[in-house]
C-alpha cells in the first residue's frame, strides 16, 4: 500500500520544507510555500523505453556516433542551437504570454516535413491548432496533434506512433498520475519532465518543452527544470513591437552566446536575416541625440540607434531614466561626462531610449551613448553615416572594444561612412581592407573635440 506524507514547496523556486513557513530561505518570497501530497510506493516508478540494460563501461569502448542535426526548416533556429537539433536533446523555450512560443513550436512542426512530429499541447484544442496552422499558411502530412495532458496517456500515443520529433505545449500542463498533487506543481514538473528526459535519452527523440515564466520574468517551477535540459532559449520582445529574440542560455551542443530575431507578422514569426538593417531608422534628416552603436549581441554584429533627450529639470530632481540600457551604467557614464569632460547635466532630465525595443547590455555601446547625450545636450545632430564602438572607463579613457574587426566590418557592409573607436584599439587590426574611415580617440574630451569642433 502506498504511503503518503505532506510536504511544503516554494512555488517560486522550488525549495522543499517538511512544515509551512512563511518566508522562503532560498528566494527571500513571501507565502509561496504550498502543501503537496507525495505518495511513496515500493515498485519502481522509473520506466524503460528500451529492452537494452545499461551496464558501466570503459570510457575507450564507447563507440562515439557521429549522427548529423535535423535541422528545422528555420535558419535562425538552426544558428543558435548550433546546427540543429541533436538526436536526444531536451529542449526548453520560455518566455512571456502571446511572444510566440507556441507559434514557433508550431511553425517547426509544420515544417518538418521529413519527419513524423508529434505535437502534444496541454493548452489548445485540435481545432485551434488547426486554426493557427492554416493562418501560417503551412502543412505537414507527418504532423500529429494530441490534445493531452496525463503522461501516461501521452506514452501509449507516443510508442503506437513513434514519432521523430516530440513538441510539449506547456511542461506546467503535464501531470502524472504517481503523485497526488494537481498540474503544474513543482513535484509533477519535476516528475514530467524526468520522465521525458529519459524518454528522450534512450530513444534518440529529440523533445520541445514550452515552460512558463513567473513574475519576475525567470521560468517558472524549479530550477531543476532548467538543470536536466539540454538546452535552455529566452524569447524576448516588447508586445508593443513586432521584433522578437530568442536567446540561447544554456546549450550542451552549441554556443550560448548565439541569438535570432524575429519579426511577428500575421503569418507568424519571420526570420529577420539582417537586423542591423531594420532596426536603424531610415531617414534622410539628421537628428540631435541620435547615434549608431556597434555592438555585438551573443557572437553576432548589431548595429542599433541609441536615442537621448536631455532637457532643463521640469521639477526639483532631475530624472534619469533608461530604455533598453542598464539604468546605473547611464548614471555612471553622466558622472563621467560631468567629471571628465566639465559638462554640468546635474540638474538636466537625461531620458535615454534603445530604438526597436532591444535591451543591450555590450559595454562597447557606452561610446555611442555618451555621443548622443552630447548631442541632445548641445542641439547639434551627428551625421547619420557615423557610428560608435567602444567602451568608456571611469577615467574618461575610451577603453578598447572586444572583435572590433566584426563591429568594423558590419558598419562598412551597410555603409556607413565613419566610426569611432577606441585608439588602444589598432594592434592586430588591419584596417586598410575597410573602406570605412576610422578614427581612433583615447579620451571622452578628444570625442568631443572630434565631433563638434567645426561648431
Amino acid at each position: 500500500m502506498a504511503k503518503s506524507k505532506s510536504v511544503y514547496f516554494c512555488q517560486n523556486c522550488g525549495a522543499e520544507s517538511a512544515k509551512w513557513i512563511g518566508r522562503c530561505p532560498a528566494c527571500n518570497e513571501w507565502n509561496t510555500y504550498v502543501e503537496q501530497v507525495v505518495s511513496k510506493t515500493k515498485t519502481s516508478t522509473q520506466v524503460s523505453f528500451t529492452e537494452e540494460k545499461q551496464l558501466p563501461q570503459k570510457i575507450f569502448d564507447i563507440k562515439s556516433e557521429k549522427k548529423g542535426r535535423i535541422s528545422t526548416g528555420i535558419n535562425e533556429l538552426d544558428r543558435i542551437l548550433g546546427g540543429g537539433l541533436v538526436y536526444g536533446s531536451l529542449i526548453l523555450i520560455g518566455g512571456e504570454p502571446g511572444i510566440g512560443k507556441s507559434t514557433l513550436a508550431l511553425q517547426v512542426a509544420l515544417k518538418l516535413n521529413q519527419h513524423k512530429v508529434l505535437y502534444i499541447s496541454g493548452e489548445e484544442s485540435p481545432q485551434q491548432i488547426k486554426l493557427r496552422a492554416e493562418r501560417l499558411k503551412l502543412n505537414n502530412e507527418n504532423c500529429f496533434i494530441l490534445s493531452e495532458t496525463l503522461l501516461e496517456n501521452i506514452y501509449t500515443h507516443v510508442i503506437n506512433i513513434k514519432p521523430d520529433i516530440i513538441i510539449v505545449d506547456s511542461i506546467q500542463t503535464l501531470y502524472t498520475d504517481k503523485l497526488e498533487s494537481s498540474a503544474g506543481t513543482v513535484s509533477q514538473i519535476k516528475e514530467t519532465a524526468a520522465s521525458l528526459l529519459k524518454y528522450a535519452k534512450e530513444t534518440g527523440t529529440p523533445v520541445f518543452l514550452i515552460g512558463h515564466i513567473n513574475k519576475e520574468g525567470n521560468l517558472a517551477g524549479p530550477k531543476v527544470l532548467e538543470h536536466v535540459v539540454d538546452t535552455v532559449l529566452q524569447f524576448e520582445g516588447d508586445h508593443n513591437n513586432m521584433y522578437r529574440i530568442l536567446r540561447t542560455t544554456k546549450n550542451r551542443f552549441g554556443s550560448t552566446s548565439e541569438l535570432g530575431m524575429f519579426e511577428m507578422n500575421n503569418n507568424g514569426l519571420v526570420e529577420v536575416a539582417d537586423p542591423s538593417q531594420v532596426l536603424i531608422t531610415q531617414t534622410n534628416e539628421n537628428l540631435s541625440g541620435t547615434t549608431i552603436a556597434s555592438t555585438i549581441n551573443g557572437v553576432r554584429p548589431l548595429l542599433l540607434e541609441i536615442q537621448a533627450l536631455v532637457s532643463s529639470a521640469a521639477y526639483g530632481t532631475p530624472q534619469r531614466s533608461s530604455t533598453g540600457f542598464d539604468n546605473r551604467r547611464l548614471g555612471m557614464l553622466l558622472a563621467v561626462l560631468e567629471k571628465r569632460a566639465g559638462f554640468r547635466l546635474g540638474q538636466k532630465d537625461v531620458f535615454l531610449n534603445v530604438a526597436g525595443g532591444i535591451k543591450i547590455d555590450d559595454p562597447a555601446s557606452d561610446l555611442a551613448v555618451i555621443a548622443s547625450v552630447l548631442s541632445s545636450n548641445l542641439d547639434i545632430p551627428i551625421d547619420k553615416t557615423v557610428c560608435f564602438a567602444g567602451e568608456v572607463g571611469l577615467t574618461g579613457e575610451i577603453r578598447p572594444a572586444n572583435r572590433i574587426e566584426q563591429r568594423i566590418g558590419e558598419a562598412n557592409k551597410l555603409g556607413f561612412k565613419k566610426i569611432y573607436i577606441s585608439g588602444y584599439n589598432s594592434k592586430g587590426v588591419d584596417m586598410s581592407k575597410y573602406k570605412i574611415q576610422i578614427v581612433k580617440v583615447a579620451k571622452v574630451e578628444e570625442l568631443f573635440r572630434s565631433l563638434f569642433k567645426k561648431n
